[in-house]
């Protein structure tokens, strides 16, 4: 039999679940998330440097040469079924949108003469399709889906985003507009949708850690409160964009980073928390629909300091950030990548699973950057680091993994009839009357056939 994705209805215990007039509310986004990955390297590629734009000179810049640059294959959907298989709940799209805009890349050599060759504000229609159609892959798995700006924002020269208040006043008009048209194409998407308004949005110094730190003194407290006030302006410019343009996006659930992403880790400078601490909860019409956003990439050579460092810094995201009155994910997180010690891929696993546990015990979600599945092993597609997606699937789901049979908690047994294919059960022929029974904290222990 052909593999085919049924859509199976179940009617458990007379109970019949239909959608919500009104969206969810970001904390139960959050917690239906569960855990995510990242699909990195792909629709954010771009060439980076404006006296080097390769993508530009030596390709036809179709969405699938934009696609393939940075060593990825050109997304399939049943990439995201074997994510969805796996149990993981959401996918981050990260989308740089800067090449698929007004400019016309007319280049002297590789150099791009941005003061004559200007962004414009309007995404071209190729790009959008190609967009919309991976969202869709995602969506249609029955996964929440994070749409973002993405290399817009960082330390390459291409960056337009910039965190100051004269940047922010020279860019506002653009990036509202991007957002207005983004809304417009994604208004009628339901809940499993959320809109991220910029990725690791950096000072004029390209400054890491904390705003100004790229300064000669490593702080200068102008451009550091600039920075600050331009995130929050950002921000809320992002929240007031999407929310003009009606429809389900009255209520879409959004998510707002702090400077650079920055989760105020360390201790080796009193500056370090700044970002959480300066970080402001965007005005919004309606309440509970926003999300902010952190990102994590620790050193694991130690494990035991790695573990520590990961309790200091969740308890200081949530005194600092989740205590202005919003959920908390880690939309991207990660170790370093250094195998050249004793012990670094056993540390790696654990850290891992640690991450995970300690995430969703303070009710965070993660998404992991990026490498479960990577280059040629998407298209397959396979994880390529099998050892590392178990390791954060049990630190979600526990020692037992994952079964995708959920069924409400008070309920002790459902019987499941006309199944063709059951994820992850892996029936291979029709099976009528599969008996469903011990059920544990809503997802299932045994599975008998009647």
């Amino acid at each position: 039999m052909n593999k085919r994705t049924i859509l199976i209805a179940l009617l458990v215990i007379n109970r019949v679940t239909a959608w919500a007039t009104d969206f969810e509310t970001a904390t139960t986004a959050v917690a239906n998330m569960k855990v995510g990955w990242n699909l990195g390297n792909t629709l954010d590629s771009n060439s980076g440097d404006v006296n080097n734009m390769w993508i530009e000179k030596w390709t036809s810049r179709m969405p699938s040469d934009y696609e393939k640059a940075w060593n990825q294959p050109v997304t399939k959907p049943e990439l995201f079924k074997m994510f969805k298989d796996a149990g993981f709940n959401a996918i981050r799209v990260p989308v740089t949108w800067y090449p698929h805009m007004e400019a016309k890349f007319n280049l002297n050599g590789t150099v791009w003469d941005v003061a004559n060759d200007g962004i414009g504000t309007k995404i071209q229609e190729a790009w959008m399709k190609r967009v919309h159609e991976v969202v869709d892959y995602v969506i249609s798995q029955g996964m929440y889906c994070i749409l973002n700006i993405h290399h817009d924002t960082g330390a390459a020269n291409t960056a337009w985003l910039v965190a100051s208040e004269n940047d922010y006043a020279k860019q506002k008009e653009r990036f509202e507009a991007v957002w207005k048209q983004i809304a417009e194409e994604f208004k009628d998407y339901d809940e499993h949708l959320l809109f991220e308004g910029y990725n690791e949005m950096l000072d004029p110094y390209d400054s890491w850690c904390f705003a100004s730190f790229g300064t000669s003194a490593n702080y200068n407290v102008s451009v550091a409160s600039s920075a600050y006030k331009a995130i929050n302006s950002y921000a809320q410019s992002f929240v007031d964009a999407v929310r003009s343009t009606g429809g389900n996006n009255a209520q879409r659930n959004l998510i707002v980073n702090t400077y650079g992403a920055c989760n105020g880790s360390g201790t080796w400078n009193s500056h370090l928390q700044d970002p959480l601490k300066q970080m402001a909860l965007p005005t919004d019409g309606v309440s509970n629909h926003l999300i902010f956003e952190v990102h994590s990439y620790l050193d694991v050579k130690n494990l035991s300091t790695a573990k520590s460092e990961v309790n200091q810094m969740i308890s200081d995201v949530k005194n600092h950030l989740a205590s202005k009155g919003a959920p908390v994910i880690f939309g991207e997180w990660g170790t370093n990548t250094d195998e050249g010690y004793d012990n670094y891929r056993s540390n790696m696993l654990a850290f891992a699973r640690y991450f995970v546990e300690q995430a969703k015990a303070n009710n965070m979600a993660t998404f992991y950057w990026m490498g479960l599945s990577d280059g040629e092993h998407r298209s397959v597609p396979e994880f390529n680091q099998t050892d590392l997606k178990d390791a954060i699937i049990k630190g979600y789901y526990g020692e037992e993994g994952y079964s995708d049979i959920s069924l409400p908690k008070d309920s002790e047994s459902a019987v499941i009839t006309d199944c063709y294919n059951l994820q992850g059960i892996r029936l291979n022929t029709p099976q009528q009357g599969l008996n469903i029974v011990k059920v544990s904290n809503g997802m299932v222990k045994k599975v008998l056939y009647k």
